[in-house]
């Protein structure tokens, strides 16, 4: 890496470590460009020399709050005997993450980052490349996904593959899992209903299986 690559990697690094900490210490509603400048020690000005928008610090700093799910999810996957199994668990270990910091969640998944969110996952794992740490190889196309529906597609397709589900039938499980998992992001953050966490993960789960049991064309093989 060149002298000012180093240069540009540390900086960005300071802007996107005082935007975690403020998250952390006064919430993500409460981030602001001055605040972030502030922490790290620079103007306002400097900050918007390695960053086009706030909604990308956000981004990126909301992605350090990130590391226990891609780590537990890694341990998910090995834990499905199928391609089905491994797509309700990713699912669980997705939900049980997304329901605990909902603000974090939203703002990765959701909302309009006015970029190719892509580039920005590459940039951000190129920063922090010891996040992906002991992430298997199974585990690591999810990680590089943004797209939640592309993310969830992927495991779906081994499922018709191996002649679990019929490719139309799998879209359709892909968008209604996807629905589903928002609508009860948005009451959560709405605080629609007096729903805790672990009941917001329960009550998504129990409807995700329930549209993919449904669906199946052969019974799953446990061995």
């Amino acid at each position: 890496m060149k002298r000012k690559e180093i240069q540009m990697n540390r900086m960005w690094k300071y802007f996107v470590d005082a935007t975690a900490q403020i998250i952390e210490e006064e919430g993500l509603e409460n981030v602001t460009i001055r605040k972030i400048a502030d922490i790290a020690g620079y103007t306002a000005s400097t900050v918007y020399n390695y960053f086009d928008e706030l909604s990308h610090l956000i981004f990126f700093a909301s992605m350090r709050f990130l590391n226990p799910y891609i780590k537990e999810l890694s341990f998910y996957m090995t834990t499905g005997k199928n391609s089905v199994e491994k797509y309700l668990l990713s699912w669980e270990c997705f939900c049980n993450h997304s329901f605990n910091n909902p603000h974090i969640y939203n703002a990765i998944f959701n909302a309009d980052l006015g970029s190719k969110p892509e580039e920005l996952l590459n940039n951000y794992f190129e920063a922090y490349q010891n996040d992906l740490t002991g992430v298997s190889d199974e585990v690591k196309p999810l990680i590089f996904e943004h797209n939640i529906s592309k993310r969830s597609k992927a495991v779906l397709q081994k499922a018709v593959e191996e002649g679990y589900l019929d490719s139309d039938d799998s879209e359709e499980i892909n968008n209604m899992t996807i629905l589903i998992w928002r609508g009860m992001l948005t009451t959560v953050l709405n605080k629609r209903r007096d729903y805790n966490p672990e009941e917001a993960a329960a009550e998504t789960m129990r409807y995700v299986r329930k549209i993919t049991m449904n669906a199946l064309k052969k019974p799953l093989e446990l061995s």
